[in-house]
């Protein structure tokens, strides 16, 4: 357990979220820092469950775990039908989705081509310096 007097930093709150998710055996879970692209959160965790029981229950797990080390969870979102949960925790956003939903939806490449984007339009504007 982490000591509830110190604040914790998004990246620890971002890896408390893995273990969670790692307790109930979520599938590939990715942990992305968008921190230099959006200021409203720092880390994005993507995991996918392989039933809407198995969705909820991580997400769930992610929001007891959380709540046992001191952090306040901001909101959750899609419990009722479990195709799509999404949990607020301020900094971090976990997003653990069926399959078909994150196949669908792509959020990881979605965010690091919006990254690769950033990253070629720097480049070019260096280029034209």
């Amino acid at each position: 357990m982490v000591d509830k007097a110190a604040p914790m930093k998004s990246a620890q709150v971002a890896s408390l979220a893995e273990e969670a998710l790692g307790d109930l055996k979520a599938i590939n879970v990715v942990t992305m820092d968008v921190s230099e692209l959006t200021d409203v959160m720092d880390y994005m965790v993507v995991a996918s469950g392989s039933s809407s029981r198995h969705v909820k229950s991580l997400a769930n797990n992610v929001s007891v775990e959380l709540k046992k080390n001191g952090i306040h969870i901001i909101g959750i979102e899609g419990e009722k039908t479990g195709d799509w949960v999404l949990v607020d925790l301020g900094d971090v956003v976990v997003h653990v989705m069926m399959p078909d939903a994150r196949d669908l939806y792509d959020l990881e490449r979605l965010w690091t081509a919006h990254s690769s984007q950033r990253d070629s339009d720097s480049a070019t504007s260096e280029e034209l310096d």
